[in-house]
């Protein structure tokens, strides 16, 4: 991310088990430096999970919203911290460390309308920094992963840290040929046709074509600049429209328009700063041994380079740069969020290698949020799609780091009184990473104003449907609504996750869709009373919605200002405000006069002052575009079916996992618990949720209304590919010319083999590709069948009789 207030039910519990000090607490009731509390290795197993998965969900939606929506939900910090607390509690209970966890693996996936590209070679994050002793505890792991002596010096290469959007341009025998999104760091978005736009990228490089490379990879950063973000918004303003939030998001989505002349209207920049794939012709080339050479060689090239990159030598040099920028943060072209180290020789780096979402020979020093101060008018709470019900902050509108904040989350009751904040309040308010609001605490000097105080007192019932709110585990901080089958909220929150890229990636199924089709503002009956119906909705019962809009941060209406319809709309507090109304499946066909006026006479009509503009409305093209796009969504691949499900834990790896080695949602649900959990990727966490989902009755009823309606409840199987594989479990690592990483692993399940992540004992076969690392070091102390990709394509083909003979074909 620079990686991002969660929605109202997706914030992190606080329960007393946060693995630092409280004397710098983040916003979900953990905290960043070490003290008498309780530690990760304190907790015992069940606790370690509960946390854990709290924090997995949490991460997970905050990536989702800053690398798929642009629209971050939380701060830098507080995702920082969640990253490293999930980190320490793998550490101390090495169980919780799975495929599905954010540690080991880089957030975001490709946006719709956009074709993915898998890159040639992953597109990593970066480990952070936030202190001068963080960054001297890498520099020691440096020193000693590289055996040098404690004095020796290490050239560091310094970036300033672009607050922008990862890109990768391939370029084939000089010439541009295509332009990807980082994505999950596997695949990303192909936006070539928008790269292109982009004045500062070339589209041929400079210099003699004899001296490019066959095929490079050049990564960099597109954003947009300070004075071109004021400008933008000053033109919006001007034009009557809302100005952006910030330059990263907007050069985020100004990438992925969908008509490249919108991304070329906005001066996107774009600066350099790494290689991917690198291939050159036989014979004589640059032999690149530092970083910051391949940067000289791009100038020489015509690719843009940060003016503001130092080589220095030890950590003196780089806490300078880190000082000076901190001191000059708002004073050069783009923002900047902190500082980037690299070891810069490239032996080392190949030396030091990366974990499974970043290098080990890189960091990044991240500076501290900016601050101010504003008044805290109200606390709301929201109930999100798993019932966790959410206060929020309600504040006087203050401009913080380039933009206008009003609200802000603050995760649940406990974490309320712990920054002991009240209703009427001065607080302090951040905007960490220069992007999500964060309340930190009351501005004690300004206790006794005079203005009123009053203490926030969290409901008994859900505001959304009334049910009694209440912890669901013996000691859990947060209240939930148990009303999961009929709360509109939660309700509402699983049909736009059914729609969102990670499940059934309906485009039209997004949050005003969800809303108007569980919670319309008319007619009085929703169309559906749970998820089971979706797939049955009728034109008929779409077009007479109206439905209210909601904040997408908060869920709470958004006030009515002359643009559109208004409804009186009754909040958790009994109190009622004007709303914004929308119709979201109708249009105005016609305009007529108001009642009373239809048949008056001219005359009559000018002295009323009434004029010929109240809206008739008739069906719109959107019922059936989502009607046409529930149809398509019945065929989708059967693990984004079961993603759709809503089953606790049941990601895309969980839910890939049991589509491949169960094929069918009938099959999963009969198998047993052991069963379950033996998949690979799955474990008996996951099992265990997947068991209690299909004992409840209304789920059983959304698995079976859905089958009746034609969704796929089974994988599409090839008869005609030999089942070469059956009980042999095989890992790939390294990088194959004739496969992809995904394309390896579906040739091994479709031929009834188990495709492993991990080496062990159990491994039948390791396939070795360019840059296997250490599971082929792991492999070999084994004794483990070793086999190069001419083996693997053997092997698919005849099975381990292809493989009598020489047992390692990789040497």
């Amino acid at each position: 991310m620079s990686e991002k207030t969660p929605a109202p039910e997706q914030a992190a519990s606080s329960d007393g088990t946060n693995t630092a000090s409280s004397s710098t607490a983040s916003s979900d009731g953990t905290s960043t430096a070490s003290s008498d509390v309780t530690t990760a290795a304190d907790l015992d197993e069940q606790q370690a999970l509960e946390r854990w998965t709290a924090l997995r969900d949490l991460v997970e939606a905050d990536q989702r919203a800053y690398y798929e929506d642009d629209s971050p939900r939380s701060s830098d910090a507080e995702y920082d911290a969640r990253m490293r607390e999930l980190e320490a509690l793998e550490a101390a209970h090495p169980g919780l460390r799975n495929p599905e966890s954010p540690t080991q693996r880089v957030g975001g996936r490709a946006a719709a309308g956009f074709a993915t590209v898998e890159h040639r070679e992953r597109m990593l994050s970066l480990d952070n920094a936030f202190s001068s002793q963080d960054l001297a505890a890498w520099a020691v792991r440096v020193h000693r992963d590289l055996a040098l002596a404690d004095d020796a010096r290490v050239d560091y290469l310094c970036e300033v840290k672009i607050d922008g959007l990862a890109i990768a341009l391939t370029y084939e025998r000089g010439r541009l040929v295509r332009g990807v999104t980082r994505g999950d760091g596997r695949t990303g978005e192909d936006v070539t046709a928008n790269v292109r736009t982009i004045a500062s990228i070339p589209h041929e490089l400079a210099g003699d074509p004899a001296d490019h490379p066959h095929l490079i990879e050049i990564r960099g950063e597109v954003f947009l600049g300070v004075e071109d973000f004021a400008a933008l918004n000053a033109s919006l303003v001007a034009a009557g429209q809302a100005p952006y939030a910030n330059p990263r998001n907007t050069a985020a989505g100004s990438l992925r328009q969908k008509d490249p002349t919108v991304t070329a209207s906005r001066n996107l920049q774009m600066y350099a700063h790494g290689v991917g794939a690198l291939q050159w012709d036989e014979g004589e080339h640059t032999e690149l041994d530092r970083q910051s050479a391949a940067y000289a060689l791009f100038e020489t090239w015509g690719v843009p380079v940060s003016p503001h990159n130092r080589v220095v030598q030890g950590l003196d040099g780089v806490e300078e740069m880190i000082e000076h920028f901190r001191e000059h943060r708002h004073d050069i072209e783009h923002e900047l969020d902190g500082i980037v180290v690299k070891v810069d020789e490239l032996v080392h780096q190949r030396r030091l290698g990366a974990t499974s979402r970043a290098p080990r020979w890189a960091i990044a020093f991240k500076y501290p949020p900016e601050e101010v101060n504003t008044r805290l008018l109200a606390i709301q709470v929201g109930v999100g799609r798993t019932g966790r019900a959410t206060p929020y902050a309600v504040m006087e509108p203050v401009v913080v780091a380039g933009s206008t904040v009003r609200q802000a989350t603050l995760h649940n009751q406990d974490v309320v009184r712990a920054k002991g904040v009240r209703i009427g309040d001065v607080v302090v308010l951040r905007k960490a990473g220069d992007v999500i609001p964060e309340i930190l605490g009351p501005v004690a000097a300004l206790a006794d104003d005079g203005y009123p105080r009053e203490d926030f007192v969290m409901p008994a019932d859900c505001p959304e449907c009334g049910t009694p709110l209440r912890p669901m585990k013996e000691a859990d901080v947060d209240l939930r609504c148990p009303n999961a089958e009929s709360c509109p909220a939660q309700v509402r929150g699983r049909v736009e996750h059914i729609g969102s890229r990670g499940g059934l990636d309906v485009e039209a199924l997004g949050e005003v869709t969800a809303a108007a089709l569980t919670q319309p503002f008319e007619p009085a009956e929703a169309p559906l009373r749970t998820e089971a119906g979706l797939f049955d909705l009728t034109i008929e019962q779409l077009v007479p919605i109206r439905v209210v809009v909601r904040d997408a941060e908060t869920g709470i209406p958004k006030e009515f200002d002359g643009v559109g319809e208004a409804g009186e709309v009754t909040l958790a507090d009994g109190s009622t405000m004007t709303a914004k109304v929308a119709r979201p499946f109708q249009r105005v066909v016609a305009k007529t006069y108001p009642p009373g006026f239809e048949d008056a006479s001219p005359a009559e009509r000018r002295a009323a002052g009434v004029r010929k503009d109240f809206p008739v409305y008739g069906p719109s093209s959107a019922a059936q575009t989502l009607l046409d796009e529930l149809e398509k969504a019945k065929g989708k691949d059967l693990w984004r079916v079961l993603v759709s499900l809503n089953v606790r834990h049941v990601g895309p790896v969980a839910a890939r996992a049991l589509a491949g080695w169960f094929g069918s949602v009938d099959a999963i649900r009969a198998a047993t618990r052991d069963e379950l959990a033996a998949v690979e990727g799955v474990g008996p966490t996951i099992a265990d949720q997947v068991i209690a989902w299909f004992e409840v009755e209304w789920h059983r009823e959304i698995v079976d209304r859905w089958a009746a309606a034609g969704v796929r409840m089974a994988q599409e199987s090839d008869d005609s590919t030999p089942r070469t594989l059956d009980g042999l479990t095989i890992v790939v690592t390294g990088s194959l010319e004739g496969f992809t990483r995904d394309g390896a692993k579906e040739a091994i399940l479709a031929r009834g083999g188990k495709a492993s992540g991990s080496v062990s004992k159990k491994t039948d076969y390791v396939v070795v590709g360019e840059n296997a690392g250490s599971k082929e070091t792991k492999a070999r102390e084994l004794g483990l069948t070793i086999l190069d990709e001419a083996g693997f394509a053997e092997l698919l083909a005849s099975g381990p009789a292809a493989q009598e003979g020489p047992a390692d074909d990789a040497e």
